[in-house]
């Protein structure tokens, strides 16, 4: 873990093999900074080795958000060749680190942009009331690239497209987000988390071979896919994303008004 305040909150049950990985700075909305892309990566790599943790629940602290996506504070270096760009944020999730143990993510709040990468590395995902999911990489002058293509794994391609489309403008609800498959789970208001570690504690109570093995084929079935589609992301990032002064202006001049779906 990084030397100052701890950016990612780790409990477990050692009675039911559940173990709580909390984002933890809600203040910043839980977006991910580099103290945090160190620690996620550290947690979900011990996790691997404490057979006492079966199942894992993924969530953040505080009441306004899941996750609000990479640091606007944390720059980012890039090398100017598009075959070698640095995303620090595919270094955040347990399928990138390794870990084959089941992970239920559990949302409140907002759920936007870099967040999509911890979503689509969970099995799946149970929110309340309160959520709302959104991309606003293209008002920003970004290209949504790893993000679209992990959340083409979970929903229509007409709602992921528009999510990514339509930038900042618009949020997805939590009801919707349940309709079309992207939420498993709609609970009431604060109860997102109860619930995710309710399902947890099934899953953990299940034989462990059984259920890993269950989890690397789930994911076997949209690894090529996804493998291929990455490939191709830093290529696009490279043509598309408008240089960072300019997208700093534009972040700097967002307007807060959205609609609701």
């Amino acid at each position: 873990m990084g030397a100052g305040v701890s950016t990612v909150r780790l409990s477990a049950d050692k009675d039911t093999g559940v173990a709580v990985v909390t984002l933890d700075r809600p203040g910043r909305l839980n977006a991910v900074d580099e103290d945090m892309v160190r620690e996620l990566s550290g947690v979900w790599r011990a996790l691997r080795f404490d057979d006492s943790v079966r199942a894992v629940v993924l969530t953040g602290a505080g009441e306004r958000a899941f996750c609000t996506g990479i640091d606007r504070d944390f720059a980012v270096p890039q090398p100017s060749s598009p075959y070698m760009q640095d995303d620090p944020l595919l270094a955040i999730g347990p399928k990138a680190n390794d870990l084959w143990k089941p992970v239920v993510a559990a949302v409140r709040g907002m759920a936007c942009g870099g967040a999509f990468y911890l979503l689509g590395e969970s099995e799946f995902v149970v929110a309340d009331t309160t959520a709302v999911f959104f991309d606003p990489h293209t008002t920003y002058g970004m290209v949504s690239a790893y993000e679209s293509v992990l959340m083409a794994h979970r929903m229509p391609y007409g709602e992921v497209a528009r999510m990514m489309l339509m930038g900042s403008a618009e949020r997805l609800c939590a009801q919707r987000a349940h309709e079309i498959g992207l939420v498993s789970e709609l609970t009431e208001e604060g109860r997102a988390l109860e619930a995710a570690v309710r399902c947890a504690v099934v899953v953990a109570g299940a034989p462990t071979e059984g259920v890993q093995g269950t989890v690397r084929a789930l994911w076997a079935a949209k690894e090529a896919a996804r493998a291929q589609a990455f490939a191709q992301a830093p290529h696009l990032i490279a043509l598309g994303n408008l240089p960072p002064g300019r997208q700093a202006e534009l972040f700097a001049g967002r307007r807060p008004e959205y609609r609701l779906r």
